[in-house]
């Protein structure tokens, strides 16, 4: 059976990131290691920055986006049935930062995904400076994302001071305790890495590689059928780079257009192409070989009209489930 992990967390927590170093570290171990990006959007912007994985021999696989909830279900319920018949020796899925973890388990329970997948580890990854001031519902993401991780990992926590990464882990077990879940996070505990991902060393990488999962209950409070939280695309943008980074500055410091958390994508600057990664906190741009001229925000409650007028662009909007 073909072991299947989940490396999942709230929006912006760094899950591309991890992922390139921890297939990275399957890849040198010779083992035949997919990529399975499941994401809700018509654009998958998250493949694009993985791509330098099929250089090690990692293969690169996406669930079409663009329709329904249970539409998208069915293709990636396919999508794995076949992705089972290709040998590989582990699958890692990747799903949006607004994502329900019962899916993960409920879809692997069915046939004949439970003869064919074997669930190894549900890995999550959260911000060492979490923002406090989440929503309900952002919280109950944040928890039900957490409730069952066999590991925690805490990104850009060489950024922070220990104070901060303290108040995250308040934080989190704030949300965990809202939706009624017995699991509580410790500093010290040895499930939640800390560390400087660049220090990350092989014992390191053996116990998260081996983590597993918890089976534990919480109550659900929110369906991802009326999710507050939505993305919209905006495609092939007739604007010059740093106007393109004044207006997405612009839209965190706009309080009526609805509540953004994150603006990420493409833009090129003359010759060169830049991710763009942002939050309120700031924006992180960094050069890459190729890209695809769209930027995507994602929010709650947003005002698709309003957001439209920052930009010189068409739109479409996706349900980020």
């Amino acid at each position: 059976m073909t072991r299947v992990d989940l490396i999942t967390g709230f929006l912006g927590s760094g899950k591309t990131t991890f992922i390139k170093k921890y297939a990275s570290y399957l890849a040198e171990k010779k083992k035949k290691i997919c990529i399975l990006e499941n994401d809700y959007g018509a654009i998958n912007v998250d493949m694009m920055l993985l791509s330098e994985l099929e250089n090690k021999g990692v293969d690169l696989e996406m669930v079409a986006g663009g329709c329904d909830y249970d539409c998208h279900r069915r293709r990636f319920k396919t999508k794995l049935i076949t992705m089972a018949m290709l040998g590989y020796d582990r699958v890692i899925i990747e799903p949006s930062g607004i994502f329900d973890v019962d899916e993960f388990f409920d879809i692997l329970h069915e046939e004949p995904l439970d003869r064919l997948y074997e669930i190894g580890n549900v890995i999550t990854i959260i911000k060492a400076d979490l923002e406090e001031d989440l929503s309900d519902e952002a919280d109950f993401m944040l928890a039900s994302q957490t409730v069952n991780a066999g590991c925690v990992l805490l990104s850009r926590t060489q950024e922070v001071e220990k104070n901060r990464i303290e108040a995250t882990v308040r934080h989190l077990n704030n949300a965990l305790e809202k939706v009624k879940s017995r699991r509580r996070m410790h500093v010290d505990a040895p499930e939640l890495i800390s560390k400087n991902w660049d220090d990350l060393d092989a014992e390191d990488y053996e116990m998260i590689e081996n983590s597993g999962y918890k089976s534990e209950s919480f109550e659900k409070k929110f369906s991802m059928d009326d999710s507050s939280f939505d993305a919209f695309f905006f495609m092939n943008i007739d604007m010059d780079y740093d106007k393109i980074k004044d207006a997405i500055k612009d839209l965190f410091e706009n309080k009526t257009i609805g509540r953004i958390m994150r603006v990420k994508g493409f833009a090129k600057s003359k010759d060169k192409w830049f991710e763009i990664n942002a939050t309120k906190k700031g924006i992180n741009e960094n050069e890459i070989s190729k890209g695809q001229n769209v930027i995507i925000v994602i929010g709650e409650n947003l005002d698709k009209g309003k957001i439209n007028n920052f930009f010189n662009a068409g739109y479409s909007t996706v349900k980020t489930e």
